[in-house]
């Protein structure tokens, strides 16, 4: 069995500056501050600017991630990029990303997961570096969701936002790293949470963005559902997997999509609330980006020690979902 122990060496974040607030919204959409803090807890999110594309943000969440591990773009072997709203269908996100950052010697390939895009790189990652394919690879969640949001729409234009969280994995020392990774899916779910034009089912044509098929559509009830259902069952499974208890967390690093998901959660892994990262009232849903920069901001803010168990927990359209259990 290999006994290389794979971890975070290196976090960085990067959000935009345009703020969208409840109150901008307001007089976008019939809606009102009270009911979107009610229902979501979210206040605020962050909107690229015009000549911003995703991989944008995930340079300057890069540059910081790779930084904080104290290395050089040199020495990414492998980049991982977690989207839904790449620059473009081809090339990859990642290969425009590792030309940006001089990443000469990487492999770069994206990742379609939504929300739960994030865990799937890091398993994928963490298992290219155990088995000594690579030494340090570059995992990045990355969405500008405001390009698909329709802001006519009042049950989903409330909810999304911008932004970029990146990681570097490599090796740590022994009793370090990571103990666990649970991914899964549910292909039956797909349509309650999808974006339907531009793919080879429904070809971009001027019929398909006349019917408003470019925007994500969400069934939001049925989500919701799933998402408190599977945030538990991934949860109890990452932590088995990783013979721990509930009352070992440290932190929980959860995906920022609704606070009253995230405060179930914390009442199923009995946990109290200053155990948990929760800034989806400033950043909304922020898709894969949502748990990598929960992470990087704990860190920046000194809320992450060494020795620490941390949870990581997300779910997605797909619908995904993926949980993992990493010593600090």
């Amino acid at each position: 069995m290999n006994d290389t122990q794979v971890g975070i060496i290196g976090t960085g974040f990067y959000v935009p500056d345009k703020v969208l607030s409840n109150q901008d919204l307001e007089k976008m959409v019939e809606t009102s501050d009270e009911w979107i803090v009610t229902r979501t807890g979210i206040k605020e999110r962050r909107i690229a600017a015009a000549d911003q594309a995703t991989s944008d943000l995930a340079f300057e969440a890069a540059k910081k991630a790779i930084a904080n591990a104290g290395l050089a773009a040199e020495d990414i072997d492998l980049i991982i990029v977690a989207t839904v709203t790449p620059d473009k269908f081809f090339p990859a996100t990642a290969v425009i990303l590792q030309e940006k950052l001089g990443a000469r010697k990487a492999a770069a390939f994206d990742l379609s997961a939504a929300c739960s895009g994030f865990i799937y790189g890091l398993a994928t990652a963490s298992n290219f570096i155990s088995t000594g394919m690579y030494r340090h690879a570059l995992v990045i969640g990355a969405d500008v969701l405001s390009r698909i949001t329709d802001y006519t729409d009042r049950n989903t234009s409330i909810l999304f936002g911008d932004g970029a969280g990146a990681a570097v994995l490599g090796r740590v020392p022994k009793g370090r790293g990571f103990r666990s990774f649970v991914l899964g899916a549910d292909g039956s779910g797909g349509e309650l949470l999808q974006l339907e034009g531009g793919g080879s089912r429904c070809p971009s044509s001027v019929e398909s963005v006349q019917q408003g098929r470019h925007y994500l559509r969400m069934n939001g009830k049925e989500v919701f559902k799933f998402a408190v259902r599977v945030m538990d069952s991934a949860s109890e499974e990452a932590l088995r997997k990783a013979g721990l208890e509930k009352t070992d967390i440290d932190l929980l690093v959860p995906h920022q999509a609704n606070i009253r998901i995230i405060q179930s959660a914390l009442e199923r892994l009995e946990l109290s609330k200053d155990k948990c990262v929760i800034n989806v009232d400033r950043y909304g849903n922020v898709s894969a980006a949502s748990i990598p920069i929960a992470l990087a901001e704990a860190v920046e803010q000194g809320k992450v020690h060494e020795g620490d168990r941390l949870l990581f927990v997300g779910f997605g359209g797909g619908l995904t979902w993926g949980a993992s259990v990493l010593v600090w």
